[in-house]
């Protein structure tokens, strides 16, 4: 043998005999020794206690799925039992995780080309501690030790094949969420197929997301109210892979709230986007908030369901997508799509919705006008109390601007029995800053319209708000379809309202109120029938004390009412019937729900000669009490209105006077009549008068 092979032979030789010699001493030699050494390094470099509490060694073992001479190598299985990592000093508690035992099977043969090739790693029985403190000090944030930035980056790399483990827990506690959540998270056993848990028919996304492999449980407080759900995930090795989807699925339930969903989340270590179908059902909308952090309004129970497309790091903020939903509120259906945006300086939700069948008691949380059932179930503590009629249940205007809204909701038809005719609505909700504006805030109603714009400024307090009403063409054979006298009716009602006031509900802003309201209403038919039918039992009472049980006809009903402080006194209030003028006069004041009023009748004929004195109104709205004055009827020919007192409400009032199929109604001559009237002189409207 030459010179060459000698020196390469006695070269292997070394090698193989070093190599012996390693395993030799890797598998006779007790790591254990190596313990102090390896807690105190970790320890200092994570800044919290580290400890391996129990036995550390490894195990040799062949593998079988290797081929050739590799499957003569053995493969190191290290283990160690008894693991804990400590908190930080800040936070309470002793340890943040705790392992009984983990193990990690490592390939020999990579070690060669500075590769830590880690076949599995199993972990038995892993808990985790999460805490975050009030002052927002948590212990899973990490500061390891710093390194030196001009040093070059290692060539060694880590591959993990897989992760498994028995059963493991969490325990989460937040006070800034105030939460006290545990969950438990096992392996399935079998892992599901994603289209099996999602009913996704999509043959290519199938292919794309990893199976189900986990499945978890929780229980607890989450935002002081009680939490419960459980669902499944993928494996611990797919949560790495930036680009496959990651396979999610939950059903929980958060106080009276539920939220049940199944899709995808794209680069979950870095909570990179969602894809879910989301269903969420519950009590009241506004519920949501603590959860979801979006600001909703108080409404009956709810369900809906729809996708939802998230982008965690858009630019401009994240945006949360909620497409193409179907739903109810009560007994309503919902349908259509909202965006949230977590933009600066506030967050913004835009959309259109739209309710095909919209039920009017369903409205009706959204002013507190509920009932006070409702209002129980929905958790509210500011019942309506009984002898009040306004909605005394505040606006929660200090959330008001923790986010801007843009969204429209159109209601086709509306559902309401038969006493109001409402027929659609549509509306513009803009919230700026705390300032809510509605405008427009449009009803179709008994053939006609009720446009409004609302204004109401939560920024102030109390709370300031503005109301600009128009009501145009109200039918009256289509106000009262009911009312066999009056589907022969061409009368008409129109009118105007202006008010602004101060207060942070619906009872305290009309009870501060101030403005001007004037109506007008011609061509119609009233009898003590017709009270009845309407269930106006104070109504029922002065047309019998007025007309008897017969049908009177109506020229025109004209009111100008000013407002001022809550307390809405008459211009003119005026009845023109075809038997006598009627004038009332008198207090409403909203702030205490009480009524002032007198009515005082003219009459035009011999009808109304045995009537001895006027009639009144007492009482709050809640119980009305009607009845006649002790004083003496006001002398016979004298009139019911001082035309001199009330010539410019005439003339305000002529403005909405509306042509009826090209004729002007009757209405029009009545006020002509007023306004033209020498100042001083009474009127005298005459008896059966049209209009020309």
């Amino acid at each position: 043998m030459s010179r060459t092979g000698n020196v390469l032979s006695w070269t292997g030789g070394i090698i193989v005999v070093v190599i012996v010699a390693a395993l030799i001493f890797l598998a006779t030699f007790d790591l254990n020794r190596l313990k102090p050494t390896i807690n105190e390094k970790v320890t200092a470099e994570l800044h919290r206690p580290f400890a391996i509490r129990g036995d550390l060694g490894v195990n040799w073992q062949r593998q079988p799925d290797e081929t050739g001479w590799r499957r003569w190598v053995p493969w190191p299985m290290l283990h160690a039992e008894d693991l804990v990592l400590g908190n930080p000093p800040q936070i309470p508690g002793d340890n943040m995780v705790t392992l009984q035992r983990v193990e990690a099977l490592i390939s020999p043969l990579s070690l060669l080309h500075k590769e830590l090739y880690i076949q599995r790693i199993w972990l038995k029985q892993p808990y985790a501690s999460i805490q975050r403190l009030a002052n927002g000090d948590n212990n899973w944030s990490f500061t390891p030790s710093k390194t030196d930035p001009s040093a070059p980056p290692s060539s060694w790399s880590v591959n993990i094949n897989d992760i498994v483990f028995d059963s493991g827990k969490v325990d989460f506690k937040d006070a800034t969420l105030k939460a006290d959540i545990h969950a438990v998270i096992d392996p399935l056993g079998k892992p599901l197929p994603f289209s099996e848990v999602t009913g996704s028919g999509d043959k290519q996304q199938q292919n794309s997301v990893p199976e189900y492999v986990l499945g978890w449980q929780v229980e607890g407080k989450y935002k002081g109210e009680s939490l419960k759900g459980s669902g499944k995930v993928g494996g611990m090795l797919s949560l790495k892979s930036a680009d496959r989807p990651f396979p999610v699925q939950a059903d929980v339930s958060s106080g009276t709230t539920r939220i049940a969903l199944a899709g995808t989340l794209t680069d979950p270590m870095n909570l990179g986007a969602l894809d879910l179908q989301l269903k969420l059902s519950g009590r009241s909308l506004g519920n949501l908030y603590g959860i979801t952090g979006v600001l909703l309004p108080n409404t009956p129970a709810y369900s809906t369901n729809g996708r939802l497309i998230a982008h965690i790091h858009a630019e401009g903020g994240a945006t949360f997508d909620y497409q193409d939903f179907n739903g109810k509120i009560g007994s309503s259906d919902i349908h259509g799509s909202l965006k949230y945006t977590a933009s600066k300086p506030r967050p913004v939700l835009k959309g259109e919705l739209v309710s095909k069948q919209l039920l009017f008691t369903d409205l009706a949380p959204l002013i507190g006008a509920d009932s006070n059932k409702q209002k129980k179930q929905r958790g509210e503590k500011s019942l309506q109390p009984a002898d009040k009629v306004l909605p005394v249940e505040p606006f929660e205007t200090k959330s008001w601007d923790v986010m801007d809204a843009d969204v429209k909701f159109t209601a086709k038809y509306i559902e309401h029995g038969k006493s109001l005719p409402v027929n659609n609505l549509y509306t513009h909700l803009i919230l700026n800053n705390g300032e809510i504006l509605m405008d427009p805030l449009r009803f179709g109603v008994a053939g006609g319209s009720l446009n409004s714009t609302i204004r109401l400024d939560g920024s102030k307090s109390p709370m300031q708000g503005k109301v600009d009403m128009h009501a145009r063409r109200f039918q009256l054979k289509q106000l009262l379809p009911e009312v066999e006298m009056m589907k022969n009716s061409r009368g008409q009602i129109n009118g105007d309202a202006s008010l602004t006031g101060r207060g942070n509900s619906v009872a305290a802003l009309l009870g501060s109120s101030s403005g001007d309201l004037r109506i007008l209403m011609n061509e119609g038919m009233i009898s003590r029938g017709l009270m009845e039918i309407l269930g106006l039992n104070v109504g029922n009472y002065l047309v019998s004390q007025l007309f008897g049980d017969d049908e009177v006809k109506i020229n025109c009903v004209a009111a100008d009412v000013n407002i001022r402080g809550g307390l809405a006194s008459p211009r003119l209030l005026v009845f023109d019937t075809e038997n006598a003028i009627i004038n009332v006069t008198g207090q409403t004041n909203f702030a205490t729900e009480r009524l002032d009023l007198s009515i005082d009748p003219q009459s035009k004929g011999m009808r109304l000669l045995t009537l001895r004195s006027p009639l009144y109104v007492k009482g709050t709205f809640k119980n009305p009490q009607p009845g006649v004055e002790a004083a003496p009827l006001i002398a016979r020919g004298a009139a019911a209105v001082a035309l001199g007192v009330v010539v410019a409400p005439a003339a305000a009032l002529l403005a909405l006077v509306s042509p009826s199929e090209g004729e002007e109604n009757q209405c029009g001559q009545v006020l002509r009549q007023m306004k033209d009237q020498p100042k001083g002189k009474s009127t005298k409207v005459k008896k059966g008068a049209k209009a020309k």
